[in-house]
């Protein structure tokens, strides 16, 4: 017998969310058994397989333009949600993840983002910056794939805030191209920012039929000798393709 649409309605977020539960416990019990260096290949395949079935999970559509950078890659984006790890991650191979520290405490975003071997900043503290730029140049010498998001924190889905420049120092010394990519949601109920409460956000999203994102990786690398000049100008290339939320 089939269910009436309202009954469906009540109990899909408790589907999924046990759905949920299950993938981040299943990759969270593989990458104990991969945390050693000769598998890290096998880590990389992994992690994108891992927040595709959490993407799948959440019926969240991904429209990807362009093409992917291959690692090492340094790669900034806007912000506008949690969502956009599992976005970036399920569709960008080899990608790790600088974000504040708050997140290592989050439910199933924290264990994913800790099992993806993500670079944690500490906000407000100068003297961690060092390390941090050391880490990221760590991780590119591994061939690994950086991202993080030069906002510094997620935004209503409206416009683009402006882009701080300290973890691009890493790129502007060395020459190295930096991609521009730019996250989208056709739902503004996606997006998490201010004082907004993660538990019940993440709540109301598993209530969704489906959640549709758009990726676009369409934009040419910039490279720039002075941070700051260098965040303006990938400011200006995300801030040109991106389109707000409805």
């Amino acid at each position: 017998m089939e269910l009436h649409p309202s009954v469906r309605e009540c109990f899909r977020p408790w589907i999924r969310s046990l759905a949920l539960a299950l993938v981040v416990l299943g990759g969270s019990l593989v990458l104990v058994i991969l945390i050693f260096p000769a598998c890290r290949r096998w880590r990389r395949r992994l992690l994108q397989g891992w927040t595709r079935a959490a993407a799948a999970v959440l019926h969240l559509r991904i429209e990807v333009r362009g093409t992917p950078p291959r690692p090492p890659f340094l790669l900034v984006a806007n912000h506008l949600s949690y969502l956009d790890v599992l976005v970036l991650a399920s569709r960008v191979p080899g990608c790790l993840f600088v974000a504040k520290s708050e997140v290592r405490r989050w439910p199933l975003l924290g264990p994913i983002c800790r099992g993806m071997g993500t670079l944690f900043v500490e906000r407000g503290c100068r003297r961690h910056l060092p390390r941090l730029l050391a880490a990221i140049e760590e991780a590119l010498a591994r061939g690994e794939g950086v991202v993080f998001f030069p906002e510094g924190t997620s935004t209503a889905g409206d416009t683009v805030a402006a882009f701080r420049s300290p973890l691009l120092a890493v790129a502007a010394r060395a020459g190295r191209p930096v991609h521009p990519a730019v996250l989208e949601y056709r739902e503004s109920a996606a997006c998490w920012w201010g004082e907004m409460d993660l538990v019940p956000h993440l709540w109301d999203l598993l209530a969704l039929p489906r959640i549709e994102a758009v990726l676009d990786l369409a934009g040419a690398p910039v490279v720039e000798r002075d941070r700051k000049r260098l965040a303006e100008r990938l400011h200006a290339a995300v801030l040109e393709r991106f389109r707000p939320a409805a």
